[in-house]
Formats: C-alpha cells, structure tokens, sequence
C-alpha cells in the first residue's frame, strides 16, 4: 500500500507538471483528499525533479542547439547562430521576473498559507480556466526568431504569477506567449525551454532540505519510485500536450479547471 501511495503521488505529479493545470494545486488537492503521512514537500521537490530530467529529454536537441549556437555566436561571431544566441538571452530575461519572486517568496514565507488553503486554490484554478478560455481561438502569427525582449520579459511576468499554487506554470505562460502574438507551437516550445532552468534552480535550492532529511533507505526507495513515475508520464504528457497546443484544443483544460476549481470550492 505504502509503494502505491508514492506510485500515485508520482503519476499525480507527471500528470499535471506539463499541462496547464497545476501541478503544485493537484499535490495539495490529494494531500486533503489522502489525509496520509507523507511529506509532500518532499514528494514535490523530488518528483519535479523526475519531471525536469524528462523535459530535458524531450527537449535535448533544442537545448543542444542553442548552446553551441550561443557559444558560436559569442566566441567566433557566427552570423547562422545569432538567432540562438538571442533566444538565449530572451530565456534569461523570461525567468528573472520568477527568480526574483521566487527568492523574495521564500525569504519572507509568503507562500505557506495559501499552500494550505485549498479553497484558495480552487479560486486561481477558476482563474486559471478564463485565461485558458480567453485564448482558447488565438493563433498568432510570431516564430521563435520573431520574439522580442518586450514578449519575453512579458511572458516571464506571467511565468511570476504561476508561482501562486493553483496557478498553472505551462498555462501562464504559453497564455502569455499567445496574448503577444506568438504562434502555438512557439509558444510552447518557449514555454517548456523557459521550465528547464526555473526548475534546476528550484532543484538546487531543494538539495538543503534532502541533506536535512532524516529517512530510513526503504523511503528514499519510495520517494525514488515516485520521481520515477513523474518523470515517466511527464514524457508521455507533454508529447501529448504538445499535440493538443498545435490542435488548438486549450478549451478542453480550461474546463476541466473550471469544474476541479468548484468542486474544490464547494467540497474541501
């Protein structure tokens, strides 16, 4: 029962990382519904780390590509790799909004309460939902070369506002992506290339916390499997979302938030 549990906790995670639905609002959804001794933070750092090494995966050869273009461009002045050198830059100015929220959250502890209010979460899924809605028909017209500094830094406020639980990271910001023109699969691709170092350093700053652990081997054999597991339907996920951007088919999440958001609501 206890290998399960973290089977669960897992798929939970894989889940939802990718899709815009929030992950973080899922774990502490079933951390009310489960009423188990887990600890869930824990679970979250560990199974976003599952989660991470599958993005990269997926995203390997972009990631490649834009390194080596980046340093191409810097060292030997490489006209072919200055639009990676730029996109480089435009991922750095995308995530400094969520650094800097990110540290001034954790400094002060802003985020505790609202973690633990579940009903404050089925709110930020309704709101969630409505900017699903609201570009559920955008198409956008900007390629990857076509972002400017003013898209990214834009995109990066609304990656800021999804560190809020409840708020979905990957919908913020592919809805930010679209409100400034960017066409889906862009969207998407910046979206998903903007999680990868927002998460390292999340991973980096939750190393401390693992240090500190004080847990038999059998539960770290059980938080693996769990990190295991995410990091197995995270892949499958967002291959799966991936599809359903270039669809255009954002309606599906936007309601399936509006009706998680209420009965959270009503029910929790």
């Amino acid at each position: 029962m206890e290998l399960l549990k973290y089977i669960f906790l897992g798929f939970i995670q894989g889940m939802t990382e990718t899709i815009p639905v929030s992950s973080s609002g899922h774990l502490m959804i079933f951390k009310r519904l489960m009423e188990v001794n887990v600890d869930f933070d824990t679970i979250a750092i560990l199974t976003n780390f599952g989660s991470l090494i599958a993005i990269i995966i997926l995203f390997w050869n972009d990631i490649v590509k834009l390194i080596k273009g980046f340093f191409s461009y810097l060292i030997n002045k490489d006209k072919d790799s200055k639009d990676e050198y730029k996109y480089c830059w435009m991922i750095v100015l995308g995530c400094i909004p969520a650094g800097l929220m990110g540290l001034v959250a954790t400094v002060f502890d802003l985020l505790d309460t609202l973690e633990e209010n579940v009903k404050f979460i089925g709110l930020t899924l309704l709101i969630t939902s409505v900017f699903l809605y609201l570009i559920k028909d955008f198409k956008g017209k900007k390629d990857e070369e076509d972002i400017s500094w003013k898209d990214a830094f834009i995109i990066g406020l609304y990656q800021m506002v999804a560190i809020i639980p409840g708020i979905s990271r990957s919908g913020s910001t592919i809805v930010g992506g679209m409100f400034q023109g960017l066409k889906r699969e862009t969207a998407f691709n910046f979206s998903f290339i903007l999680y990868i170092p927002i998460s390292i350093a999340t991973s980096i700053l939750g190393i401390k916390d693992l240090i500190e652990l004080s847990v038999s081997s059998q539960t770290w054999i059980l938080y693996t499997v769990a990190a295991i597991v995410s990091g197995i339907f995270t892949y499958i996920c967002t291959k799966w979302f991936a599809k359903i951007v270039k669809e255009g088919k954002l309606i599906y999440f936007s309601i399936y938030c509006l009706i998680v958001g209420i009965l959270v609501i009503l029910f929790l």
